[in-house]
């Protein structure tokens, strides 16, 4: 059996990761050994809004952005960024055709305080594979090993900025599609709200 890839654990990941992740028929191992790194998707998700993408950021506590391992970085309640999310979400995708199919579930995310950003996006991302319906039993590195060989390694690959080559977008319907266009690579959640049970396809 093929060796499982490295991915990083990212914040509501693009619609590319997922695709990666099918990529590799879902035979993966999460990072958690590596030094948090800066502007990223680990603590970061964009959304689809009326003036184009939206960029959602957790504050990570002063501090854990230098020789920080990513399992231990703690999340910075210092401002509501939950609620800010939480309205976010609510005012680009009321109008979505799926998204009070989700929104119950996935409210509580934006109500209970997580210390850890490492555990929080963990508990999303079992709940996007769960709507997806690709349950997986997640595992994860036991340290941090630069070059890992013949291993696919996603962990620093620019592929989910610029998906473009690697990863082809599936066009589907999104809100603010006649202002915007279609906009590719967005977080799983666009997808989701506009899919809906569907969006498994879409990979």
């Amino acid at each position: 059996m093929q060796s499982p890839a490295i991915f990083p654990l990212f914040y509501l990941p693009p619609v590319s990761y997922l695709t990666a992740l099918q990529a590799c028929d879902f035979n993966f191992v999460l990072e958690a050994h590596e030094h948090f790194p800066k502007q990223t998707f680990r603590n970061r998700a964009s959304i689809c809004s009326p003036n184009g993408p939206l960029d959602l950021y957790i504050p990570v506590i002063k501090g854990a952005k230098v020789h920080t391992v990513v399992k231990d970085v703690k999340i910075s309640y210092d401002f509501k960024w939950q609620r800010l999310h939480w309205l976010s979400l609510q005012n680009c995708y009321r109008n979505s055709a799926y998204f009070e199919y989700y929104e119950d579930e996935l409210r509580p995310f934006y109500e209970k305080n997580y210390p850890f950003l490492f555990d929080y996006n963990q508990e999303l991302f079992e709940w996007v594979l769960k709507k997806l319906k690709k349950p997986a039993a997640l595992n994860f590195t036991e340290e941090y090993i630069k070059d890992p060989g013949q291993v696919v390694d996603f962990r620093d690959r620019l592929s989910f900025k610029h998906p473009e080559n690697e990863f082809p977008a599936k066009p589907y319907f999104q809100v603010f599609e006649d202002r915007n266009g279609f906009m590719p690579n967005l977080s799983i959640v666009d997808l989701l709200f506009s899919q809906g049970p569907q969006a498994k396809n879409y990979l």
